[in-house]
């Protein structure tokens, strides 16, 4: 988690030196607070990694000298596929165009959303295609 942490530190560091010359050079709120709220984003995560970075030991990707063979883990069953996923996402972008288009699509949204919800918790209770 040291590499992660060192990545997201300095994308927190870019963002916070590229906020303050925005600042300057051109004296404008929108893109210095986005660009601080992008400096914020990188360090949040990257103080919290380094945290744990500290606290745990070294995992394989840590070090240098690490085989490949040191970092193959455990490989575990996957789920199969389904189509769940797919409607809830449609569910779900039907509820975002009732914003847009009418309340009316507001009734297949939550329909899809709901049946998905559904359908996917049993199968995932059953261990197979519903």
């Amino acid at each position: 988690m040291k590499v992660e942490a060192k990545i997201l530190l300095a994308l927190g560091l870019f963002f916070g030196v590229m906020g303050v010359v925005y600042w300057f050079w051109s004296r404008e709120a929108t893109g210095s607070v986005m660009m601080f709220a992008g400096m914020l984003l990188g360090f949040l995560p990257g103080g919290y990694y380094y945290w744990w970075s500290r606290r745990m030991k070294a995992r394989p990707e840590d070090d240098p000298n690490a085989t490949q063979a040191q970092g193959a883990g455990v490989v575990g069953a996957f789920p199969g596929t389904s189509i769940w996923p797919f409607t809830l996402g449609m569910g779900s972008f039907f509820t975002v165009l009732a914003l847009v288009f009418g309340i009316w699509l507001l009734v297949p949204g939550l329909g899809l959303v709901v049946w998905a919800l559904f359908g996917g918790v049993a199968e995932s209770r059953r261990g197979g295609k519903v």
